[in-house]
């Protein structure tokens, strides 16, 4: 009989967790083989603690896990792996604007042998705003780090034990989970889902988070940031190149001309096109440094409530 666990991040989700617990009890755990429920508590300010261990007190399947402080979504969710007993682990976004009955496709996939699910927005409600921004960043990594992102990207995903050992043993820090998902490279089904608009509780995916998860994707999957300032400089110093030729040519042909301005707008593009090359020089070696050198943990686990701990005190 196999046990797939169900892995919530909760981050300011006071109001919608009674109402998610409710949402599967009556529509997935009662067809699932074994299962448990690994909430993550990634240092909410409200309630969310007190309420998920109401939830773990009703059901002896519910993992109560508490970071010591708040580590951000990805962190969460490879805390939740960390804790996790399942064959198998799926994600579920505490906002319920995606069915609850999505588990039971994924894990009907993960039992025709798939070991990795991801659950791709097929269409959304959200404002045209979001949709747009959200489709220019899906956009930017099918371009320079991965093709197979899907033009809806996706947020919820099933991995099987092997890949969850996988993720543990990758350790990263400053990086999109989403992308080493689908990094590791095993058997993968795409499902298709619709993403409805958040109606309960106010989301807490702001500005900052979002522009963070471009940065950390693009340093932590591609050479684009670094690349592109080796060839901004190109670019500079090729341009400076041409500023030097047409200015000697205009003090051949005019030897009264003044050419001070250009002269010295030339010196600085060709001095800042050289700087930057040797910028993106460094940044290779920075770059590769960075990554060999990241000794943090990416969580940090306070604690962690199990029914059989309960049993044993």
């Amino acid at each position: 009989m196999s046990k797939i666990s169900i892995v919530v991040p909760v981050y300011w989700n006071s109001d919608t967790l009674e109402l998610l617990y409710e949402d599967m009890k009556e529509k997935v755990l009662p067809k699932l083989d074994d299962y448990e429920i690994v909430f993550v508590d990634d240092g909410s300010g409200d309630n969310s603690w007190e309420i998920i261990n109401k939830i773990a007190a009703q059901d002896p399947h519910v993992v109560a896990t508490k970071l010591s402080r708040n580590f951000g979504e990805h962190a969460a969710i490879l805390a939740g792996l960390s804790v996790c007993t399942g064959d198998c682990a799926v994600t579920k976004q505490a906002d319920l604007q995606e069915d609850s009955t999505l588990i039971l496709e994924m894990y009907e996939s993960w039992k025709r042998g798939n070991k990795v699910v991801l659950a791709i927005r097929e269409s959304r409600d959200e404002n045209p705003i979001t949709k747009f921004f959200a489709g220019c960043y899906y956009f930017l990594v099918r371009k320079t780090i991965n093709k197979d992102m899907p033009q809806g990207g996706c947020d919820c995903y099933l991995v099987d034990r092997k890949a969850i050992e996988v993720l543990k043993m990758m350790d990263e820090k400053n990086s999109s989970l989403t992308l080493q998902v689908m990094w590791v490279g095993f058997k993968t089904e795409k499902i298709y889902f619709h993403r409805k608009d958040r109606e309960v509780g106010k989301g807490r995916w702001t500005l900052g988070k979002k522009v963070k998860l471009v940065v950390d994707s693009m340093m932590s999957f591609s050479y684009f940031p670094i690349r592109c300032m080796a060839t901004l400089g190109s670019i500079f110093s090729l341009m400076s190149l041409v500023g030097i030729i047409l200015t000697i040519r205009e003090k051949v042909l005019n030897p009264e001309a003044h050419v001070g301005y250009a002269s010295i707008m030339t010196v600085l593009l060709f001095g800042f096109g050289a700087l930057f090359i040797m910028l993106s020089m460094l940044g290779e070696y920075i770059w590769r440094a960075l990554e060999e050198s990241r000794n943090r943990p990416p969580f940090i686990i306070d604690e962690v409530h199990r029914a059989e701990d309960k049993e044993e005190k």
